[in-house]
């Protein structure tokens, strides 16, 4: 294995713990409408593939047309910047594992399916002592991840290879963005996916804590 000299982060269910904060705003969009909201866990599921795919996960299948999904989006995506700081905290071990990689001189990144608007703000507040080679979020444009674009950008940006690079995900999406970009692939089971999908995904490393990636660099 070649030297690391990137690692690229997905951001909901591996860096921070935004699962509430995304589950409310889905359900208060939901309940504007008058349709039936869902239980927390379910949004272990419906989230990661980006907004769009989200309002269509929770959606009636009998209300589910393009219209009602893209005002359910824009009002989503409104009530969320409100609001996704209301229960959203860090993982447990994850700035310590961010201030060792700055110490180390190792790039870090973040690409994830949040609106990219939202990202900046985010890490800024959870973690402002850290530094960060680039952030990229959802696009105007771009399709959304697996799809390999959002790698190459942060590449580019970073003056990294792919076989320099590390990107670590809690989903199957992120194991195969990840396959899709050429690089290798760290999963995570302290996200909001089962080791079973990231095993089924055929991640090429898998951890338990954030303190155990430092043994794989």
């Amino acid at each position: 294995m070649k030297v690391k000299k990137l690692v690229i982060f997905d951001l909901d269910g591996t860096l921070l713990n935004s699962l509430e904060d995304l589950a409310d705003s889905a359900n208060y969009v939901l309940q504007s409408h008058n349709l039936p909201t869902h239980p927390l866990a379910s949004y272990r599921y419906f989230v990661g593939d980006g907004v769009r795919k989200l309002i269509e996960r929770i959606l009636p299948k009998n209300e589910n047309n393009n219209n009602l999904i893209e005002i359910c989006k824009k009002e989503f995506i409104e009530y969320y910047n409100i609001h996704k700081e209301d229960k959203t905290v860090a993982y447990q071990g994850i700035t310590i594992l961010l201030e060792e990689l700055n110490t180390q001189k190792i790039k870090i990144a973040v690409a994830t399916n949040k609106v990219h608007e939202a990202v900046a703000p985010l890490i800024n507040k959870y973690f402002p002592t850290i530094s960060f080679n680039a952030l990229y979020g959802q696009r105007k444009g771009i399709p959304v991840k697996p799809y390999p674009q959002i790698i190459y950008d942060i590449l580019e940006e970073t003056n990294c290879k792919p076989e320099e690079t590390f990107h670590v995900g809690d989903t199957s999406t992120d194991i195969q963005l990840a396959k899709n970009a050429g690089v290798e692939s760290v999963g995570v089971t302290w996200g909001y996916r089962p080791e079973s999908e990231l095993l089924e995904a055929q991640a090429d490393y898998i951890i338990h804590n954030p303190k155990q990636l430092l043994n794989l660099l």
